[in-house]
C-alpha cells in the first residue's frame, strides 16, 4: 500500500483547493482504497485557508504515485501564495513518529522545521514548493526563507500518518464544478438542499443551518467545490449531493475525514493552558455574561484562585442567548481554542444554580430595608426585623447538558451535538 498525501495547494485569495487536486489525483491511482481528508488544528496561528491535508491510500507503487501528484501540484496548485508538499510513504507502514506526529499537527503548533526533520529521519520522500523554488526530501528551509515555508510537507506529513494516529471518522462527498467556473456565483437551488438535508439527517449533519436558512455546504469562497455534504454514513451523504439541483458537476469524490469529532481537543486546568491550543476544561462561573462592542458575549469560569475569559463571538448568534443566560455559580464545561481567551465552541452546564439571595418581605407586603452595617433588615412601617438575606429559588431557562454554536458558526473538526457520544444530555442545533 502507498500512501500520497498532498497540502497547501491553495491560495486564501485566488481559490483553489486541495482536496479537488486530491479528487483528481486519485483518478490517475490504481486500487484506491481510501481518501483520508485531515482538519489540522484550527487553533495555530499559521495555517491554510481550510487547513486540511489529503492522503490517497492506493495501490499504485510509490515512485508512480508521487510523479501524478508533482504533475497536478504544477499545474494547478497555487505555488506563488502557498507553499505546497507532497510526501509519499509504503510498506512496510507508517512509521510510529510520523503517528504521532499526526496527532499533535491537530491538537497543536507544528513547526515546518520539525516535520522536515522527521521527514529526513524517516527517509519518507516529499517534495516541496516554497517561494518558487522547490526543495526535495526534507532539506531543510534556508534562514532567509519565510516560516511558512514548508508547511505544505507539514500538512501531508500529518495526512500520512493520520490514518494509523486516529479511529474515529466520519465521510465528505464533495461535488465540483467546472473548474473555469471558479470565481463565479454559484448555481445551487437551495430548496432542494433544505429539502434532501431534512430527509437525511442525522445521518447526514451541517448541510444546512435551518433557523437561519442557511445552507452551510455551499461554500463561498472562490475555489472549485460546489458542495460538500458530511455525515456519518457514505450513503446517505451521497443521497443528499445526487439530490441537490445544481449547475453541472465536473467530478465528484468521497472522503473519510476527521471532521465532526473533536479530535482537536485535549482535557486542561485552568491556570494551566498553553495558547494555540484548543481545551475542554471545567470551572464555575465567577464573572457573570456581559455584552461588548461588536455583539461579542464575555464571562468567567474559575477554578481556584484563577479564572478564565471565554468568548462567544457575534458570528455564533443564537449561541450567544444560551450563554447570556449563565449565572454566577453555575458550574460549566466549555470547549474551545486558547490563546488567552477562550473561544467557545460548545458548553455543558453540569450544575445549575438555582437560588439567589434577596431583601427579605415584610408580613406586611414592603421589602425591608437595611438596619445598618451588620444588623440585618426592618421594616420602615412596622418594625419588624429580619437577621439577612432570604434564599429563594430561581427559574432557570437552561438545562442541564450541552449546548453548541449553529451549523454556520461550526468549526469543520467540532464534533455536533447529533452525532452523540457526549457525557450529559444534548440540546442539538440545526
Amino acid at each position: 500500500m502507498t500512501v500520497v498525501a498532498v497540502d497547501d495547494t491553495d491560495s486564501r485569495t485566488e481559490g483553489m483547493c486541495t482536496t479537488y487536486l486530491a479528487a483528481r489525483l486519485a483518478e490517475r491511482l490504481d486500487g484506491v482504497e481510501r481518501s483520508v481528508l485531515v482538519r489540522l488544528s484550527p487553533a495555530v496561528p499559521h495555517k491554510t485557508r481550510g487547513n486540511a491535508a489529503v492522503a490517497v491510500h492506493t495501490a499504485t507503487p510509490p515512485e508512480a504515485a508521487r510523479a501524478a501528484a508533482v504533475e497536478l501540484v504544477e499545474r494547478f496548485a497555487l505555488v506563488e501564495d502557498a507553499s505546497p508538499g507532497v510526501v509519499v510513504a509504503s510498506d512496510p507502514g507508517v512509521p510510529a513518529s510520523v503517528e504521532q506526529f499526526a496527532r499533535d499537527a491537530v491538537q497543536r503548533p507544528c513547526a515546518p522545521e520539525r516535520a522536515l526533520q522527521l521527514l529526513a529521519d524517516t527517509g519518507l520522500d516529499a517534495v516541496g514548493w516554497g517561494d518558487g523554488r522547490r526543495v526535495r526530501g526534507g532539506e531543510r528551509v534556508p534562514d532567509d526563507e519565510t516560516e511558512l515555508v514548508g508547511r505544505g510537507r507539514l500538512g501531508a506529513l500529518a495526512a500520512v500518518g493520520a490514518w494509523a494516529a486516529f479511529d474515529e471518522w466520519t465521510y465528505e462527498r464533495i461535488d465540483y464544478r467546472a473548474f473555469d467556473r471558479c470565481g463565479t456565483p454559484r448555481e445551487v437551488d437551495e430548496r432542494s438542499v433544505f429539502a434532501a438535508a431534512a430527509d437525511a439527517y442525522p445521518a447526514a449533519w451541517d448541510t444546512v443551518d435551518r433557523v437561519a436558512g442557511e445552507p452551510v455546504c455551499v461554500p463561498n469562497a472562490p475555489g472549485p467545490i460546489l458542495y460538500g455534504v458530511r455525515g456519518d454514513d457514505p450513503e446517505a451523504v451521497a443521497t443528499v449531493a445526487d439530490r441537490i439541483d445544481a449547475e453541472s458537476v465536473e467530478r465528484s469524490a468521497l472522503f473519510l475525514t476527521n471532521q465532526g469529532t473533536d479530535a482537536h481537543l485535549q482535557p486542561g486546568v485552568i491556570g494551566h493552558l498553553d495558547g494555540d491550543r484548543a481545551y475542554r476544561v471545567t470551572g464555575v462561573v465567577r464573572e457573570p455574561p456581559a455584552t461588548r462592542a461588536g455583539g461579542h458575549v464575555f464571562f468567567g469560569v474559575a477554578s481556584g484562585e484563577t479564572t478564565l475569559e471565554c468568548v462567544a463571538f457575534e458570528p455564533t448568534k443564537r449561541f450567544r442567548d444560551r450563554v447570556r443566560r449563565l449565572r454566577l455559580g453555575d458550574r460549566v464545561t466549555v470547549c474551545g481554542e486558547y490563546d488567552g481567551t477562550l473561544k467557545l465552541e460548545k458548553f455543558a452546564v453540569r450544575e445549575l444554580n438555582r437560588s439567589r439571595e434577596v431583601v427579605p418581605e415584610c408580613g406586611c407586603e414592603r421589602s425591608m430595608e437595611s438596619a445598618g452595617r451588620g444588623q440585618g433588615y426592618r421594616c420602615r412601617d412596622c418594625g419588624a426585623t429580619a437577621p439577612g438575606k432570604e434564599t429563594v429559588r430561581v427559574d432557570r431557562e437552561l438545562e442541564v447538558g450541552w449546548y453548541e454554536v449553529p451549523p454556520r458558526a461550526r468549526r469543520h473538526v467540532a464534533r455536533p451535538l447529533v452525532r452523540g457520544g457526549f457525557d450529559a444530555p444534548t440540546h442539538p442545533e440545526w
